[in-house]
């Protein structure tokens, strides 16, 4: 099985991405400490560090680049 992006823990819960598609697995059947974002290793069970660091900094520069040239939102009140 491929390596799978912990998406979110919902309590007891893990939800993972694989291959773009979202499976559940119980918490405690994933690495100890394991958090949103990390990179697991399904066959081995543990959490891939340098799939997650590139994953993460994939995450920032895309973040700092939607950034770039934004303007701030206008003053005063309004509704969403």
């Amino acid at each position: 099985m491929p390596k799978a992006t912990v998406d979110r823990i919902e309590e007891d819960v893990a939800v993972l991405v694989v291959d773009g598609r979202q499976l559940t697995r119980a918490l405690d059947t994933l690495p100890p400490g394991v958090r949103e974002g990390d990179v697991v290793d399904l066959e081995t069970g543990t959490v891939d560090a340098e799939a997650t660091e590139a994953l993460r900094a994939g995450v920032r520069t895309a973040r700092e680049r939607a950034m770039r040239g934004k303007k701030p939102p206008p003053g005063g009140n309004f509704d969403l």
